[in-house]
């Protein structure tokens, strides 16, 4: 069986349809354009539908413990379906895959913008979930045969990376535009036309795959969906109805018995989606940590936040998207200048620093109150933002140091999917405390132990 590394020395096929399977040298920023909208539908998603939840909640009845669903569905769908994803484009050919995912996202998307209720609203965002999933490595691999020369290949990957945050940057802003002028249903109808003209500039992309692929790692895939949704349902339901309680108790334990059998089948799987000789390092396991708790930390808190400012200071869905602007704006320029950092001081230095700014940034709203001037909190809002966008990257490269060369593609998309796992969990945790005091204390807290476990997972000596 095949491993992830062989996939660059599969002989290539040509999906039907393609001429040669190769991109017309006509339009290549179409093209590019083509590939960067898929992943600005992604992060656009996972940051546009938290101001419209407030709308949610009076339009559709929706109890409180249902709103972090209504965010979370989406995310642990993704993350779970994130590690054979890679697999599944290669299988089927990436171009095929991408769009796809384009047409499940539009057309989830519209059925969405028409939930009667909040369940039939949770379904649809873990259906757009499944599609963002198939968005994400299709979109890097069509990236690739766009720019095969490596250093152009990297320029690339940032350029896309930036464009893409501009999604992120852009979501509350927006978001909360479209709740003020019409209401939560027409966050939806923002997606269907980029992911028509999406599919549109994707016409001409490569349609090369691979001779043969890897099976996907269907017993993976299933627990690990079946793990995070367990974990994060029971965080949510003992955060909001008592740690006391039954079913919390008993979601908490399915999640642990599929750990456990997660662990097991990738043992016995012919290619697991977590190889345990990548996951039995020490500093591979550090650096998924520490992503995955960066992103914890930053997605939890933005969810948080944004009850916070419409709830207890009354501000307007607009106001609230505006007020974020301290804590995702930095999303768009610091690509460009990470990997510089990186180059020049090494990425567990950068690694440290950005936990170090997270960390700050929990001590900070640790002393808000309802009362507190919003400059404490805006404070918080840039050092969180300058920390995880020092602290993801950090972790990004020194995965690529600490991961052994035939897992160097498995450990990136290990990462990727942790750092998702971390955001659903950010959001079940703080998006169900009671106070900015509380969520900054655990945004310390929890800083500083991925600060220390990444402290002592010292790189091998030269």
């Amino acid at each position: 069986m095949p491993t992830t590394n062989d996939r660059a020395e599969r002989i290539p096929r040509t999906e039907p349809g393609a001429k040669h399977g190769a991109a017309r040298p006509s339009g290549p920023r179409l093209l590019f354009a083509g590939v960067v909208a898929g992943n600005f539908l992604v992060l656009l998603d996972t940051s546009i539908l938290n101001v419209a939840l407030p709308d949610v909640r009076e339009d559709l009845g929706a109890p409180a413990a249902a709103l972090p669903w209504a965010v979370d569905a989406y995310t642990v769908v993704f993350a779970g379906l994130l590690l054979v994803a890679g697999v599944v484009s290669d299988r089927f050919g990436p171009r095929r895959v991408y769009r796809a995912a384009l047409v499940g996202f539009g057309a989830i998307s519209l059925l969405s913008a028409l939930a009667p209720n909040v369940g039939t609203l949770i379904a649809g965002r873990a259906l757009l979930g499944v599609a963002a999933a198939g968005l994400v490595p299709a979109s890097l691999a069509l990236l690739a045969r766009l720019h095969p020369d490596p250093k152009e290949r990297m320029r690339a990957v940032g350029s896309w990376a930036a464009l893409s945050s501009i999604g992120l940057i852009a979501g509350p802003v927006l978001g909360g535009l479209l709740v003020d002028q019409g209401g939560w249903r027409l966050v939806f109808l923002v997606n269907p036309p980029i992911a028509f003209l999406a599919l549109l500039a994707a016409r001409r992309l490569s349609g090369e795959r691979p001779e043969s692929a890897a099976r996907p790692d269907r017993a993976g895939m299933l627990l690990s969906v079946l793990a995070l949704g367990s974990l994060t349902y029971g965080l949510i339901a003992a955060n909001t109805d008592g740690w006391g309680r039954p079913l919390p108790l008993a979601a908490l334990g399915v999640a642990a018995l599929a750990l456990v059998l997660l662990a097991l089948a990738e043992r016995r799987a012919e290619a697991p989606a977590l190889p345990p000789a990548l996951t039995g390092l020490p500093r591979v396991r550090a650096d998924l940590v520490a992503g995955g708790m960066a992103s914890f930390l930053f997605y939890g808190l933005l969810f948080a936040l944004t009850q916070w400012l419409v709830d207890e200071r009354g501000l307007s869905p607009l106001r609230t998207g505006l007020a974020f602007l301290p804590m995702t704006l930095p999303m768009c320029f610091m690509p460009y200048f990470t990997g510089r950092i990186v180059a020049r001081w090494g990425a567990r230095p950068v690694l440290y620093a950005g936990l170090g700014l997270d960390a700050a940034a929990g001590a900070a709203l640790a002393f808000c109150s309802q009362d507190s001037p919003f400059a404490l909190i805006t404070v918080a809002q840039v050092l969180l933002a300058f920390g995880s966008t020092l602290a993801i990257p950090g972790a990004t490269a020194d995965m690529a140091a600490a991961a052994p060369a035939r897992y160097a593609a498995t450990g990136q998309g290990a990462l990727n999917a942790c750092r998702q796992a971390g955001a659903a969990l950010g959001v079940a945790v703080l998006g169900t405390q009671a106070t900015l005091h509380a969520s900054g204390v655990t945004l310390a807290v929890g800083a500083v132990l991925a600060l220390a476990l990444v402290a002592a997972a010292r790189p091998a000596p030269a």
